[in-house]
C-alpha cells in the first residue's frame, strides 16, 4: 500500500494547540483549508523545535537571498484553539524543513512516527515508499505566525515553583528545596521572596537553614531555565500519548 501525503499549498490556517488541562496536555499540529482538516500529534519538545528551526530558516533565508522577510514578533492574530473534533492522523516522528524559491514558501513536512528505519531521502519526496506525511506549504508570514503561537502554546502550562523551578502541580508539589515536603501549589506560588521576615518564617518550618539571604540558586543569571517546565517527558519518549 502507497504511503499518503496531505499536502496543502494554500492552507487557510496551520497551527499548533493542545487538548487538556496544563500538566496533562496533548500537542497537535493542524492543517486547515476550506473543510478539510488533517491533524496530527507530536510532543512538545517537537512543537519547540519546529518553531526554533523555522525561524532560523527565515533568518538564513533572508541572508542569503535576501527576501523580505517578517521580524520576529510575540504578537499572534490567531489565538483561536484547535479545530473539533480533533482526530489525530498519525503520530509525528520526523520533521522536515525546505524552502521553495519558486514560491517563496517555507515547507514543513510531518512524517508519521514508524518502527523500523526509513531512507530519510523520502523527506520532501513525493516517492511512494515511506511513511504517510502531512506537507504544508507557508508564507513567510504565516511562519513566523506558526512560530509565535507555537512558543505562547508552549509557555501555557504549568509554572514553575519559585523555590526548586519544578512544575507546580494543582494538588500540590514535591519541592526538593524543602526536604521533599509536599507544599500547597498556591503557596508555593505566593513566595515572591518581597517580604524576608515572611518568607524566613515559611521557609524556617521545613528548612531552618534557608532565609531569604541566601539566593536561590549561585546567580541569577545562572539559575535553571524552567525550558519546558510542564514537560515531565523525555524528547524521545514514545508512550501511548504526547502528553505535557
Amino acid at each position: 500500500m502507497s504511503r499518503a501525503i496531505h499536502v496543502f499549498r494554500s492552507p487557510d490556517r496551520f497551527v499548533a494547540g493542545t487538548i487538556g488541562q496544563p500538566g496533562d496536555r496533548t500537542f497537535y499540529l493542524q492543517a486547515v483549508h476550506e473543510a478539510r482538516i488533517i491533524s496530527v500529534m507530536l510532543e512538545k519538545q517537537q512543537v519547540q523545535i519546529l518553531a526554533d528551526r523555522i525561524g532560523a530558516l527565515l533568518d538564513e533565508i533572508h541572508r542569503r537571498f535576501g527576501t523580505p522577510i517578517p521580524p520576529e514578533t510575540d504578537r499572534v492574530g490567531d489565538l483561536s484553539p484547535l479545530v473539533m473534533p480533533v482526530d489525530a492522523e498519525f503520530r509525528v516522528g520526523t520533521m522536515g524543513l525546505g524552502w521553495d524559491a519558486e514560491s517563496e514558501a517555507v515547507v514543513v513536512e510531518l512524517l508519521a512516527i514508524t518502527e523500523g528505519e526509513f531512507d530519510e531521502s523520502v523527506v520532501l519526496d513525493d516517492t511512494d515508499e515511506g511513511p504517510d506525511a502531512v506537507r504544508v506549504f507557508l508564507t513567510t508570514a504565516a511562519a513566523r505566525e506558526f512560530a509565535a503561537r507555537s512558543s505562547k502554546v508552549i509557555s501555557a502550562g504549568r509554572q514553575p515553583c519559585p523555590l526548586c523551578s519544578e512544575p507546580l502541580d494543582p494538588e500540590g508539589h514535591l519541592c526538593i528545596r524543602t526536604n521533599g515536603y509536599k507544599r500547597d501549589a498556591e503557596l508555593s506560588k505566593s513566595l515572591d521572596f518581597i517580604d524576608p521576615e515572611v518568607f524566613n518564617s515559611l521557609a524556617a518550618q521545613s528548612d531552618p537553614g534557608l532565609t531569604a539571604d541566601e539566593e536561590p540558586f549561585d546567580q541569577a543569571g545562572d539559575a535553571p531555565q524552567p525550558g519546558d517546565p510542564d514537560e515531565p517527558d523525555e524528547p524521545g519518549d514514545t508512550g501511548p500519548s504526547a502528553r505535557d
